[in-house]
């Protein structure tokens, strides 16, 4: 399910200048999104991880607190009947915790999972459907969002489509 045969949809690349962009990127991810789906997330500490989660959340329709997983580890949200878990390993020591968070069943269900520092998981953890590397501008963002599957080629096909107000 998560292995790629033929890359024919290649990375998009874009550069929100604020965390409003950033969240509005989150959010158009949040559209083309199916109801399963594994997403990376990767950057530096304060690279804006959260915040495209935070965005992705408001696209859904959540309108709570969005807060970072990193001491929970994992946050679960539920919005018109769609799954999202929210992981955050980088207080993880070691892979296998993952076990006791619940990953074979979350793996079981309907659900996005967005995992902050998945490199943490390594050996436990699924690949990917999409890997979004997240670095510091000078000015804002840039965000680089692979795709790892064909699951994620849809993805990102649907995204390039809807993107047109976000700084590529």
């Amino acid at each position: 399910m998560h292995q790629r045969k033929q890359a024919l949809i290649f990375m998009l690349m874009f550069e929100p200048e604020d965390q409003e962009q950033q969240e509005q990127l989150g959010a158009r991810l949040a559209d083309c999104s199916p109801a399963t789906l594994i997403v990376y997330l990767k950057g530096d500490l304060g690279a804006g991880k959260t915040t495209l989660v935070r965005g992705y959340l408001r696209g859904l329709g959540y309108r709570g607190t969005v807060k970072s997983p990193t001491y929970t580890l994992m946050e679960p949200y539920r919005i018109d009947g769609k799954s999202v878990c929210h992981l955050d390993l980088y207080r993880l020591a070691d892979a296998e915790e993952l076990e006791y968070l619940g990953i074979r069943d979350l793996l079981q269900e309907e659900t996005v999972l967005l995992i902050e520092w998945p490199e943490r998981g390594e050996g436990v953890l699924p690949g990917a459907d999409l890997t979004i590397q997240i670095s510091h501008r000078e000015h804002g963002r840039g965000v680089a969002i692979f795709p790892e599957s064909d699951a994620g080629e849809l993805v990102i096909g649907h995204l390039r489509s809807v993107s047109s107000g976000i700084s590529a």
